[in-house]
């Protein structure tokens, strides 16, 4: 069905589950250059039903992406956790590709704020629909992927 009740309308929000919230509020909004929009603990009855997670806890944090979209980060206040390979490789790894206008720059920034670089540089795509675009893999301080995209 096209426009109707059951078609997705958008993307409201990419979740990322992390070790520390406030640590990673800090460093993505420092990387985008924005406060978080909200910052709360979540403790309503209704997370354990849609987190699996019966009478969890949350501590989360909304940080605002340039075009709308928002990037949830939760820290699951439980000591039932296990920290995902980080390998891009791995079937369930996801990334979060930012197009930016400088991807040497928003390379070098997101470094000396703590990331970890993937990619030894920014690398320009030779082949594909993106040929001549630039792009770099990166890993937030949690090991979660994301992308720095440059059109050509």
């Amino acid at each position: 069905m096209v426009n109707g009740a059951t078609d997705p309308v958008g993307v409201h929000h990419i979740g990322i589950t992390v070790r520390d919230a406030d640590r990673s509020a800090g460093f993505w909004s420092a990387l985008l250059d924005v406060e978080p929009l909200w910052r709360k603990r979540l403790t309503g009855r209704y997370l354990g039903g849609v987190t699996g997670y019966p009478g969890i806890q949350l501590e989360a944090a909304f940080v605002g992406f340039p075009n709308g979209v928002i990037l949830e980060i939760l820290e699951y206040q439980t000591d039932d956790k296990t920290p995902n390979p980080t390998a891009t490789a791995n079937p369930g790894n996801v990334h979060i590709c930012l197009e930016v206008v400088d991807a040497d720059s928003m390379r070098e920034k997101a470094i000396s704020l703590g990331a970890k670089p993937v990619s030894t540089s920014v690398i320009e795509v030779t082949e594909g629909p993106n040929a001549g675009a630039r792009a770099c893999y990166l890993r937030d301080p949690d090991g979660i992927t994301f992308e720095f995209f440059q059109r050509p």
